[in-house]
């Protein structure tokens, strides 16, 4: 594609826009190649945004632009090779990001797209914590809408790449894509990759053509480098300013860059509920309409790992803060400050609100696994810890203690959280039971337990009244781009000043190794023998083949019982390797739990007999777990978590007019219901008749009481203490039902009877009577078994 390079900008925006409608995607792509390479940056200015939106879609989500969270290699190869190598960090589209960067052009971000925390700030006149909206924000001008942002080249890309994963529509269910291996996953990996390395310097920009000078894309400003962060100054002015020259470490001329992106993918993924709010209802913003979805958790998960990986990438003699001096390049200051002052409040925040809100079901392993890697950094060191042969695992070392005081609230209160939603789960499906056997295997390591007592022990520790001490525990968590702090020595501060930034200093802590967490861990163990039984119970009552079972039952040779296997977990969809894996997961969750808490074999054994069996002596399921009030049972807590997860039941009958009960799936609707209108049409014309048949005290009459009268209320099996006080009704006289006429079942038995008589040569007329008159004698049959009965009760 051949462009004249006296074009105006418009018409060249016109032209890529009429060819993204008439060409193929590898030729648009083409084309976009040459266009960067070839106009200068006066032109390309005015096709970024317009091309920004359409490769990451519009941030109202009706453009899917590109629609990178759904591309993948294996689907279209085509399509994904040339999308990656466009959007690569070496690739086409990221130097015309650094070509318009050195010319110091500004693009507009509407403030409506922000999270909703920053959003409220700004629209209150209230400047957001995290420096990157400083010296951005633009008011409208006259007959404008709307508050925006002014961001440089970067930022804006930036932006779009971040909020295209959460401004777009989720995924239909019916789309089975797998997440890692999208397009959008796989970029944000290779740009954690390039800009956060673990390895090396962060690569300098790329030239904007052959034998061209490398442009400058550090922001612009007369004061200072790096004032695109407004008012505070960058993490790294107090490493800059000492120098002579910002030339002498190009590290520190390139870094911004990397900060950038950290506080982006932050601010767009994570900071959607507010700690203010968080800090006065104990529940992470309730009022937001943000609900983060699995794909989401995933990204953020992709982006902890990786940051743990870039923070334990320091030298050994420059991992500590006590080592830092003038000569620490800015790379290392940002690897050691990532974390703690980036990343842990925000994500504190959002997993709190997961915890608290996310449904009861299997997704969210996504979240317990974003969670675990966060509290596993050892995981992603660089270190090769040498694999033990007896498969034991591996001891957690101690120089991770830091990290683990520093970061308490993660393994403690949000342990507590999860406890509470195990004891609300069904633990009899596999997948379930796996979250439980994953923390516990977590938090089981040695030596994390004792590391996590120490930091609850330096919490709950009396408070020195130091006159400075109060004026610096908000010091060190105000702003994480301010200057340094000085270096706190006292690890038991550090603690408190985790928590209280987090909780406020009025929080109530409760221990994880305290009474009532422990009260809470002796509720599972009992929930998870009680699953164990249930998961073998299960097994034994769907031993059968459901197919068989079924068919025998709708024939009328099985058991009819509607409720004769559990409803409400997969062990039936997955067989018997499913109930085998539960039980191992279950047994070894218990067995993690005991060595966490200590508890002993003794308790174990007293919770297994408190349990006991769940069937009584004659084989049949003992009642939901509940205690005799004035009014009858009354559920109990753990009664109600075996009927909501069917662990155990009440027997259910039907004690109305049998005549009147809900039309069942076996029973053909239209027929019943003129059936229904048949026999009512009979019973009025002929109940004087009936009646007087059924009074007779011979056997005629004990055939008309057989067909048409029904058991008696007074003999029905009730289990409701208070139905049987209200099970005084008035005594229906006889009358014809016809609605057994209505079952699938009794209609295939007929056919089945006329298929067989044809065989034998007897034609429909002959086998109506022969069924006629078989009946009346099993009816005789059955007429002189009741009567004889009732005799002997007598």
């Amino acid at each position: 594609m051949a462009f004249p390079h006296l074009q105006q900008p418009s018409f060249l925006l016109a032209t890529l826009k009429a060819d993204s409608i008439n060409k193929p995607f590898a030729q648009r792509c083409q084309d976009l190649v040459k266009v960067i390479e070839d106009f200068p940056a006066k032109e390309l200015h005015a096709i970024f945004p317009w091309l920004v939106e359409s490769i990451f879609g519009s941030l109202d989500g009706v453009l899917v632009g590109w629609n990178l969270r759904c591309l993948q290699g294996r689907v279209s190869p085509v399509e994904y090779s040339i999308a990656m190598e466009f959007l690569d960090p070496s690739g086409p589209m990221m130097k015309l990001v650094y070509k318009l960067q050195a010319e110091d052009y500004s693009f507009d971000f509407p403030v409506s797209f922000l999270p909703g925390p920053v959003k409220a700030s700004i629209q209150e006149n209230a400047l957001p914590d995290s420096p990157l909206y400083h010296n951005k924000i633009q008011c409208p001008p006259a007959g404008g809408l709307g508050l925006n942002l002014a961001l440089n080249p970067f930022e804006y890309y930036m932006f779009f790449f971040a909020l295209s994963l959460i401004s777009q529509k989720p995924m239909p269910m019916s789309l089975h894509v797998r997440t890692s291996d999208c397009a959008y996953f796989i970029l944000v990996d290779r740009y954690l990759s390039w800009f956060l390395p673990t390895e090396g310097s962060v690569p300098p920009p790329l030239a904007s053509s052959p034998g061209g000078s490398n442009p400058s894309p550090a922001p612009r400003t007369p004061a200072m480098p790096f004032a695109s962060y407004g008012l505070h100054t960058s993490l790294l002015k107090r490493h800059i300013s000492h120098q002579t020259s910002v030339n002498a470490d190009p590290a520190s001329h390139e870094i911004w860059r990397s900060e950038t992106l950290l506080q982006v993918f932050v601010e767009m993924w994570l900071h959607h509920y507010s700690l203010e709010m968080y800090q006065k209802m104990q529940s992470p913003h309730a009022k937001e309409s943000f609900t983060p979805t699995e794909e989401h958790v995933l990204v953020v998960r992709l982006l902890l790992k990786h940051l743990h990986a870039f923070a334990n990438s320091l030298k050994p003699d420059q991992a500590s803060p006590s080592t830092h001096s003038h000569a620490t390049s800015p790379l290392e200051e940002f690897k050691r400050a990532a974390v703690p002052r980036f990343v842990q409040q925000k994500l504190y925040v959002f997993l709190q609100h997961c915890f608290g809100h996310w449904p009861l079901d299997a997704s969210f392993r996504a979240v317990l696994e974003m969670w675990l890697s966060y509290l596993q950094p050892w995981r992603y060191a660089p270190e090769k810890q040498v694999q033990s042969n007896d498969s034991q695992p591996r001891c957690v070392s101690e120089k991770w203690a830091p990290f683990i005081q520093e970061n308490l609230l993660m393994y403690t209160k949000l342990f507590v959280s999860f406890l509470n939603r195990a004891l609300r789960t069904d633990l009899v499906s596999p997948k379930n039971a796996l979250m439980v056997f994953r923390v516990a295997k977590v938090f089981a390591q040695p030596n994390l337990t004792e590391m996590i007592q120490k930091g609850e022990q330096l919490f709950l520790e009396p408070e020195l009244i130091i006159p400075h001490r109060q004026h610096r525990l908000f010091t060190v968590t105000s702003s994480f781009l301010s200057p340094w702090p000085p270096v706190v020595t006292d690890a038991s501060f550090k603690v408190k000043s985790h928590v209280y930034s987090l909780e406020g200093q009025d929080c109530r802590y409760t221990p994880m190794f305290g009474p009532e967490v422990r009260t809470l861990v002796l509720r599972l163990a009992q929930l998870i023998t009680q699953a164990k039984q249930t998961a073998k119970s299960i097994s034994d009552q769907c031993a059968e083949s459901p197919a068989s079972r079924s068919f025998l039952s709708w024939l009328g040779f099985g058991a009819t019982d509607p409720n004769s296997c559990y409803p409400g977990n997969d062990l039936d969809e997955m067989g018997q390797d499913s109930v085998r894996k539960t039980d191992e997961y279950l047994e070894k969750a218990l067995e993690y739990l005991r060595q966490i808490f200590r508890l002993s074999e003794a308790q174990l054994a007293q919770l297994t007999l408190a349990l006991g069996n769940t069937r009584d002596e004659n084989g049949k399921q003992q009642l939901p777990d509940c205690i005799v009030g004035e009014e009858g049972l009354i559920l109990t807590p753990l009664g109600r978590y075996q009927i909501i997860n069917g662990l155990r039941r009440f027997e259910i009958e039907y004690q109305g007019d049998l005549e009147l009960q809900p039309i069942r799936s076996y029973e053909i609707t239209s027929l019943v219901r003129a059936l229904f209108r048949l026999s009512s049409a009979i019973n009025r014309r002929f109940a004087g008749q009936m009646a007087a048949l059924c009074s007779r005290n011979d056997f005629l009459g004990s055939f008309c009481r057989y067909h048409l009268t029904e058991p008696a209320l007074s003999n029905r099996h009730l289990l409701s203490p208070v139905g049987r006080r209200q099970a005084t009704s008035p005594a229906r006289g006889p009358r014809l039902s016809l609605r057994f006429l209505g079952s699938y079942r009794t209609l295939l038995l007929l056919l089945m009877a006329f298929f067989v008589a044809s065989l034998f040569c007897i034609g429909p007329l002959p086998c109506s009577l022969l069924l006629v008159l078989g009946y009346l004698l099993y009816a005789i049959a059955m007429t002189l078994l009741t009567e004889r009965g009732k005799l002997h009760q007598l």
